[in-house]
């Protein structure tokens, strides 16, 4: 029986206890999306919904440990694409939300500006260089507070010097032109006195490169081709610029993903057999190859779903004739999601680490109510 089509209740087939009736099961476990608007958006949470047909709709530790599961689809150095099956959206919401704000990683917030002769005004380029990405394990280094003093453990001190020489042609700075100083800030802080020492603008005991985990790995940028600046005949960019550690709800630049995004399984479904040259233009329309032809000898011919994952949504196969001929659905508890690292860390680290923060969470919570 197809979804679009109505059968009085009196009319329909017994159920047996424990299961749906299809129209409900479908309400239950897909959106479906009409061509002006999708239907059974909403979840159904209460765990009674459907106790009169001995279903049960409750939710578990047990019965979600059973349910749920991951499968990685594809993965590259930047990029993690997985399937998580058996899950609310709120939940994948989480996911998406840590991963954007709450994974901490390292980024340039203070920049002493020396001279910056260039056309980019000095709050523009201190921007552009808090949202380069560096190659830097924030879990090495330790948060600063206003009380706190610039040091080895919770700053790192890049330094930039470029100009163009006048009559040469233009220089296009860029991210490589950071240069690390293991040994922290070389810029003297402005002192009243005379006669008092000299201060820079931090205070390392040794130098960073000294010290073990930084030893076999320079602290530099993660990618040396990203453009900061262009400088004409005679320019100069001179700059300090001091990297800490942090996390994406105060400034995007700390957030460890160039983006981090779900969607819901797609299911495409033919309700009506399409032959012939009707079969022809559906599989023109889709714009991403869904369907495909199946030839049935004889010189028959008819559309059949080939890839329903690569779906977007984008309706043009349920709009006009083919309405009743294709339902567009969205699987509720099947989600594919998709992170992109920017370098701190490698994809599979950061959903673990969103895990990891989500669990510490629910055990605060637990903690408080108990």
């Amino acid at each position: 029986m197809s979804s679009s089509t109505k059968v009085s209740a009196l009319d329909m087939p017994d159920v047996p206890m424990g299961q749906l009736p299809e129209h409900l099961h479908l309400q239950r476990t897909r959106v479906v999306c009409k061509a002006d608007a999708p239907i059974h958006t909403e979840g159904i949470q209460y765990s009674g919904a459907y106790a009169s047909t001995g279903v049960d709709n409750s939710m578990g530790p047990n019965k979600f440990c059973k349910n749920f599961k991951t499968e990685v689809v594809r993965l590259t150095e930047d990029e993690i694409e997985f399937d998580m099956v058996g899950i609310d959206a709120s939940l994948a919401n989480a996911f998406r939300r840590i991963l954007i704000a709450e994974v901490p990683t390292m980024a340039i917030e203070k920049v002493l500006m020396v001279n910056n002769t260039s056309v980019i005004a000095d709050e523009v380029l201190a921007h552009r260089l808090g949202l380069v990405p560096l190659n830097a394990d924030p879990r090495l280094f330790e948060y600063l507070s206003e009380n706190d003093t610039p040091n080895e453990r919770n700053t790192i001190v890049y330094k930039m010097d470029v100009s163009c020489k006048k009559g040469g042609s233009r220089v296009t700075v860029k991210s490589d032109q950071l240069k690390w100083l293991p040994n922290g800030s070389e810029l003297q802080m402005a002192t009243y006195d005379s006669s008092a020492k000299a201060k820079s603008y931090t205070s390392f005991s040794c130098s960073q490169d000294s010290m073990p985990e930084f030893s076999q790995k320079p602290l530099g940028v993660r990618f040396d081709d990203i453009i900061l600046a262009k400088l004409g005949p005679g320019q100069v960019i001179e700059l300090e610029a001091h990297a800490v550690k942090g996390m994406g709800k105060v400034h995007a630049k700390w957030s460890p993903v160039a983006t981090a995004w779900y969607r819901m399984l797609p299911e495409v479904v033919i309700l009506k057999e399409v032959k012939g040259d009707d079969a022809e233009k559906l599989v023109k329309k889709c714009p991403v190859g869904v369907f495909d032809i199946e030839d049935l000898g004889n010189g028959e011919k008819k559309a059949v779903v080939a890839n329903s994952r690569a779906c977007t949504l984008c309706r043009e196969c349920v709009r006009g004739v083919n309405e009743e001929l294709v339902e567009l659905r969205r699987v509720k508890d099947h989600f594919i999601f998709t992170i992109e690292s920017t370098g701190a860390f490698s994809p599979a680290e950061l959903f673990m680490k969103a895990v990891k923060i989500l669990e510490e969470k629910c055990d605060r919570v637990i903690s408080k109510l108990s």
